[in-house]
């Protein structure tokens, strides 16, 4: 019966128009049947055709807002998964491109709700490095330092350990191919840089920029030089 899920879920993602949706929604905003046709490159019939048998198969969740209806991820699995499959891709082996700020979609981007690239990645081996998380199992537990270290840096870890979302796991980064943090606690650290001012989302990109005052604060807080 499971491989007969994974058969029916894999027939889903792997349309190409369907991909095409799913990769856009991982900027974590909710789009229109319109503008997801026009990402996929199909009428708006097509696209809700398509919408719709990935609504009901629980990998995107619909909302309503006056005339609108607005698609985004069921879950913050499905996006775990994407991200997953980009790193099946083929990439080119012949060159070597080292990702520095000249390249800032690798350097520095949102993967849904978390930060990812390389600065993700930095992030992730810090925290792991200074004890602050230990992985186990395919997740990441706190450690008695980092409950103090979040709490310091102004996250309550306490009610994020309640959510039925997981807390924190590694997230394989495509470009870096090293994990990046995932989960309720990288969700709300990148909420806190945010509105902190230490990152800036692009507008209509996944870019995130990162200002000179969060390079300062990052090499404070981890020993990050970014």
């Amino acid at each position: 019966m499971e491989l007969e899920n994974l058969t029916s879920i894999a027939g889903l993602i792997g349309e190409p128009a369907r991909i095409k949706m799913l990769w856009a929604l991982m900027d974590g905003k909710a789009y229109t049947a319109t503008e997801l046709s026009i990402v996929a490159g199909v009428s708006p019939q097509s696209a809700s055709m398509h919408l719709g048998k990935m609504v009901s198969a629980d990998l995107l969740k619909v909302s309503n807002q006056g005339r609108h209806r607005y698609f985004s991820y069921a879950r913050a699995e499905v996006a775990y998964a994407i991200e997953a499959l980009s790193n099946l891709a083929p990439h080119q082996k012949q060159v070597i491109v080292k990702v520095t700020k000249d390249v800032p979609f690798e350097y520095c981007r949102t993967c849904y709700d978390h930060i990812a690239g390389k600065a993700g990645v930095l992030i992730n081996e810090r925290l792991i490095a200074m004890d602050y998380l230990v992985e186990k199992d395919k997740h990441y537990e706190m450690t008695a330092k980092g409950e103090t270290f979040f709490q310091e840096f102004g996250i309550d870890t306490t009610s994020l350990l309640k959510q039925k979302r997981p807390f924190a796991r590694p997230c394989l980064d495509w470009s870096e191919r090293r994990p990046h943090l995932a989960g309720s606690l990288a969700m709300r650290i990148l909420n806190k840089m945010i509105a902190e001012d230490w990152m800036r989302k692009i507008q209509d990109s996944r870019t995130l920029l990162i200002t000179s005052k969060g390079q300062s604060n990052l090499y404070d807080l981890l020993g990050i030089k970014i």
